[in-house]
């Protein structure tokens, strides 16, 4: 079997996502997600300048040896853009894979560890009232566990708060990338954050009692002292983790925030190789890795970190908002299901939209994913619709401190 076309996608139902589609000589196609919020067009001119003219004729089979040429050959390794061009190619080609042997792809992997997938959903509220009915909601949805994200007084825009304002009229945590030629302007108050947020854990915890799983993502926002004085904080409403409490450039700065807390840490979504998460895993810094297949180099870098952390006791949490399309997440669901360090799975249903352009077998039921098995990764791609949903600019916003500094958001 040899590869005879490989054609990049882009296309914006809702928001804006970019797939590889690769063929073979047999008529076999494969899907992979390039997708990269905010910069999508970097990837998809990577993809087709550079390479997808040297996928012609190869074998497809040759999934690791297709990896490896391509991040060695380029020289300059790494990086969310040639990670996500790779991821790309990786996942069009575990599809083919799976497609030609008449399996889904998880039975490749080594077959199925657990039945279906547990996955956390994004609860969010201006006010605690607004937050209770989002929890309730997510709740009778089948969601087991859930993640809290909350306004905070004296701040005017907030990561994660599904109510606020959009241009778009999407829903905020939808899709935050705002479209247009400039990206947004919030603003941040690390103290106001780390008074108010451990009145509301106490106040959900109150309300929805001790058994139900409990998240925080703390969006690289802080420094590791503040991050540490947030978990120690926290520790009385006992959450499942606190997730990207710093930025984890500094792996050593997750040390300093072990030292003072014992909240379970998650960390990882805007990683792209092992080597962001070396130090991490060996020193047993955090407890879930949060790798999404589709900045991490696809489905075999993805495989590989987490049988790294399954030495040290360390489980998965894949990344799997919207920004990562739906190929992105069936190739996720196939790495989950079929690991056996497997965590908890990231889910936001996709918009009814993007849902006509990916055809899925994915299903949801009861808070649980599974991929479904149809041979391959389960998806494909309407190309007819993709084209009716033209490409649109589309920044992520940033934050300023009180000052006019330039902060994470």
């Amino acid at each position: 079997m040899k590869i005879t076309s490989a054609e990049v996608i882009v296309t914006s139902p809702s928001r804006n996502f970019v797939t590889l589609k690769i063929t073979t000589d047999e008529g076999i196609t494969g899907l992979g997600d390039a997708t990269l919020n905010g910069r999508e067009l970097a990837v998809a001119t990577y993809l087709k300048e550079h390479v997808t003219q040297l996928l012609i004729n190869r074998d497809p089979h040759r999934i690791e040896d297709t990896w490896q040429f391509l991040y060695r050959s380029a020289y300059w390794r790494r990086g969310p853009v040639t990670m996500a061009a790779i991821a790309a190619v990786d996942m069009a080609l575990w599809d083919i894979k799976g497609k030609a042997a008449g399996m889904p792809v998880y039975q490749l992997l080594g077959g199925a560890s657990r039945t279906a997938l547990r996955t956390y959903g994004h609860a969010s509220g201006r006010d605690l009232p607004e937050l209770f009915d989002s929890i309730r909601h997510h709740l009778e949805e089948g969601y087991k566990s859930i993640r809290v994200q909350t306004s905070v007084p004296g701040i005017k825009a907030l990561y994660g708060v599904a109510a606020q304002a959009q241009a778009t009229g999407e829903r905020y945590d939808f899709e935050p990338a705002g479209r247009g030629a400039q990206p947004t302007e919030e603003d941040w108050d690390t103290r106001a954050y780390l008074r108010h947020i451990p009145t509301v854990f106490e106040a959900v915890r109150n309300e929805f009692g001790p058994e139900l799983p409990l998240l925080h993502d703390g969006h690289h926002r802080m420094t590791p002292i503040q991050a540490a004085k947030l978990g120690k904080s926290l520790e009385p409403y006992d959450l499942f983790w606190l997730e990207d409490v710093t930025p984890a450039e500094n792996q050593d700065s997750f040390r300093l925030i072990r030292q003072h807390t014992t909240t379970p840490l998650a960390v990882g979504e805007i990683f792209n190789t092992v080597f962001d998460f070396q130090t991490l895993i060996k020193e047993q810094l955090i407890d879930y890795v949060r790798a999404a297949s589709t900045h991490f180099g696809g489905i075999s870098p993805l495989k590989k970190v987490m049988d790294y952390a399954a030495q040290y006791q360390i489980k998965s949490g894949f990344h799997g908002p919207t920004d990562v399309s739906p190929v992105g997440l069936a190739a996720q669901t196939h790495v989950g299901l079929a690991i056996h360090n497997f965590g908890i799975q990231e889910y936001m249903e996709h918009s009814e939209k993007t849902n006509t352009v990916f055809e899925q077998s994915m299903t949801f039921t009861d808070g649980f994913l599974h991929p479904g098995d149809k041979p391959g990764l389960g998806v494909e791609l309407n190309e007819e619709a993709a084209a009716s949903f033209p490409y649109q600019q589309a920044y992520l916003p940033y934050n300023r401190l009180s000052d006019g500094t330039v902060h994470d958001w």
